[in-house]
């Protein structure tokens, strides 16, 4: 599995701020008042109960930020399978600054790993329908770029990454517009051909309008099984056609089953519980 890295830029911003939130403006009190500044240690990264691995590059950065002199080894890499109790990674150096980075390292791996995980079940629940999983935008402000990199990590596919991608008309650009094909037509006449459109509906008979003035993608929010098979006989895989609103892992496979060929779930960012890992002594 290629899980294309996140530019260094943006992840070494993101883990100075975090750094600069959990420091403050004297470091770690409790390593300097206790740790020995030439004590040096070796501890392993761990899980506490299976999952799927995500975030090592954003580990990584926060070990380079802290000390440079933190040795890491990875035995698992983002997208591997973790299991209770096994290593992930081994840390070696500086006992004061391991655990300096220990909590923020932690945190990125524990919440971008629980979204891989989660992707990961959802992926397994369609497998062989021939539909994808995808992200969307429900994400936690300024991490995006982060839990995309997981949902890519467990299995999912690329929706995408903000307003400035492509054209998404929702519901209420539809409401503004007055119709979905009307709110289409402005689309391809502001838009070169190289951007894609994309329109949500939310009815059966809208779907013929935003066929016949050229949407490229259709969303099909909270239809019904039966619909969602009338809609795909009726597209005959002229666009996308992606499912979206309300699935859960116990509905996911019979909406796969429908044809359709994305299934978009915003429960992969906004409600992935983090998976526990933890720093043991070794």
């Amino acid at each position: 599995m290629i899980i294309p890295p996140v530019p260094r830029g943006i992840v070494a911003e993101i883990v100075s701020l975090t750094l600069d939130e959990d420091l403050g403006g004297r470091g770690d009190l409790t390593s300097l008042a206790t740790i020995p500044e030439d004590a040096r240690a070796v501890f392993d990264i761990a899980a506490r109960t299976d999952g799927v691995l995500a975030g090592v590059q954003a580990a990584d950065e926060v070990f380079a930020h802290v000390d440079e002199h933190i040795g890491v080894e990875w035995f698992v890499r983002d997208g591997g399978e973790l299991s209770a109790g096994r290593a992930a990674a081994r840390l070696s150096g500086p006992a004061r600054s391991i655990l300096t980075a220990e909590r923020a390292a932690l945190n990125f791996l524990g919440r971008l790993s629980g979204v891989a995980t989660l992707t990961r079940r959802y992926a397994a629940a369609i497998a062989g329908t021939g539909a994808v999983i995808a992200h969307t935008r429900k994400t936690t402000p300024a991490l995006r770029a982060l839990e995309i990199q997981a949902v890519r990590a467990g299995g999912g596919a690329p929706h995408r990454f903000g307003l400035d991608d492509a054209v998404l008309i929702k519901d209420n650009h539809v409401a503004v517009c007055g119709s979905a094909g009307e709110a289409v037509r402005r689309a391809r006449a502001f838009c070169g051909h190289m951007t894609r459109i994309a329109v949500e509906i939310d009815r059966l008979d809208q779907l013929a309008e935003v066929l016949e003035v050229g949407a490229e993608s259709v969303l099909l929010d909270n239809f019904t099984l039966d619909d969602l098979r009338q809609a795909v006989n009726l597209a005959k895989g002229r666009v996308t056609l992606e499912a979206s609103g309300g699935v859960t892992l116990e509905t996911v496979r019979a909406i796969a089953e429908t044809g359709i060929d994305v299934i978009s779930v915003g429960a992969l960012t906004h409600s992935a519980p983090v998976l526990d890992l933890a720093l043991d002594a070794v």
